[in-house]
């Protein structure tokens, strides 16, 4: 790289690294969490899940291929800072829109490179999730302190309000049978595809919708999306989702979506340790008996001790890495939903069946009515 410029990483616990600057110069904090996926740091930038995040990529080279404008998942960058250890501002890809490091100033996000990130990411794995900022301005260990403290805890923080769009807008066929009302909560772009594929029509409307806008486009079922932040945080989503519930009719939620699924049939969820993100999280189907290996992105989880004391939802999936939750469905409703990502891009395609079991759902609904 051609005109280097120290930065500096700094945790909350006061570990620091540093390096060189990348992306925008600048400073920028947020929680620190790390993705151990090989390839796909573009479809990870651009995750809404990610909003008030600092993210760690594993894999030694990041850059190398470049960025193409299709395989951005939302609008826009949203992460909110990068740490990477080899950062290649030229690319081989011919397709490729555009070098990474101008992808990253144009979209205002500072990062650092040459870190050992091995050694980062050990260090979180023992300490778990904290706050970090990185800074490649000319500011003393005081004021780096001071943004530091200023960096607002994950826990608790309601960020999808947010993320979600501000207008509602449609993907899919206008003339099909099956509709589905989203709930965007940080939707990646690659579901609402998946769900189009499939024949299916969505509206996309905001988080903080009522029950009876979403009435109003005549679903044949309801999708609850990904997103950032604390789901307990959540009761707008929560209370929706609870009214939702009492239709009986397909409901499927993803990460969050599955979170806020959980909290509006009575469990409870937490903050995870470190959380999962990466392209190789197993996780096993109980009701089929099948592994699947998973791509996931989430800090926290649904509470697995509450969950054993109650008989009206069922764990569907666990977790094969920690036993945490991994799927639920409720008994007596028609609502499911998974702790992971079954439209990743790149990544595993073992759980792309949930979409046709959705599809399948909402099939049934429509002959039943």
């Amino acid at each position: 790289m051609e005109n280097q410029k120290k930065a500096v990483l700094l945790l909350a616990d006061g570990t620091r690294y540093e390096g060189i600057a990348i992306g925008k110069i600048g400073t920028t904090g947020g929680e620190i969490c790390f993705n151990t996926g090989m390839t796909g740091y573009q479809e990870i930038y651009t995750d809404p899940s990610y909003f008030g995040q600092i993210v760690i990529n594993t894999s030694s080279h990041i850059g190398n291929y470049g960025t193409i404008d299709a395989e951005n998942e939302s609008a826009d960058v949203k992460i909110n800072g990068l740490v990477v250890r080899n950062f290649s501002d030229i690319h081989s890809r011919n397709l490729a829109d555009d070098s990474l490091q101008n992808y990253l100033e144009k979209a205002g996000i500072s990062g650092i490179a040459e870190v050992d990130t091995r050694s980062l990411v050990r260090h979180i794995r023992n300490k778990g999730a904290m706050n970090a900022i990185i800074s490649s301005e000319d500011l003393s260990e005081e004021e780096l302190q001071k943004r530091l403290a200023e960096v607002p805890d994950m826990n608790g923080l309601e960020l999808s309000s947010k993320v979600t769009t501000k207008e509602t807008y449609t993907v899919g066929d206008e003339n099909s049978e099956i509709r589905v009302a989203v709930l965007d909560l940080g939707i990646k772009t690659n579901i609402l595809r998946s769900l189009a594929q499939r024949g299916v029509f969505c509206k996309v409307f905001p988080a903080k919708t009522s029950v009876k806008e979403l009435l109003e486009f005549n679903p044949t079922g309801f999708f609850l999306s990904n997103g950032p932040g604390d789901p307990a945080a959540m009761d707008y989503a929560v209370k929706t989702t609870k009214e939702l519930l009492e239709l009986n009719k397909p409901i499927f939620g993803i990460c969050l979506g599955h979170q806020i699924l959980a909290l509006a049939g009575g469990l409870s969820t937490y903050k995870m340790f470190n959380g999962h993100r990466g392209l190789n999280h197993p996780v096993k189907n109980l009701e089929l008996g099948n592994c699947e290996i998973t791509s996931q992105n989430h800090g926290f989880g649904v509470d697995r001790e509450f969950l054993n004391t109650q008989n009206e939802v069922v764990e569907t999936h666990k977790n094969l890495n920690d036993k945490s939750v991994a799927g639920i469905r409720f008994k007596n409703k028609k609502a499911f939903s998974v702790q992971y990502h079954p439209e990743s891009s790149p990544g595993p395609h073992d759980s792309r069946y949930l979409f046709d079991q959705f599809v399948e759902m909402m099939q049934k609904e429509k002959v039943m009515a």
